[in-house]
């Protein structure tokens, strides 16, 4: 099945170890030689509307995935290990 990446950016992703939502897909990494992603990009949750910044965003590696639905992608995964800190902006 061929999804294109703009495909993905349309669809939640749910985790199936809690049953959390981690957020809808924004970016991806990829393999430059082959062009194959290495794994999804979800932006953390906003806080207090995006005024305060971001919560750290979450790396989710390919081989976390398990299911790729027309609507939602389930993963498997402990969000604590693929939590990546964002950067922060300085305001002072």
């Amino acid at each position: 099945m061929m999804v294109r990446l703009s495909e993905l950016k349309c669809r939640e992703v749910i985790n199936i170890c809690d049953g959390c939502r981690v957020g809808f897909v924004s970016d991806a990494e990829l393999e430059t030689t082959g062009g194959d992603i290495i794994a999804l990009i979800v932006p953390g949750k906003p806080r207090l509307f995006g005024l305060l910044g971001y919560e750290d965003d979450y790396v989710i590696p390919w081989n976390c995935i398990r299911r790729i639905g027309s609507d939602i992608i389930l993963i498997e995964a402990d969000l604590g290990k693929i939590k990546v800190p964002c950067k922060r902006k300085k305001y002072f």
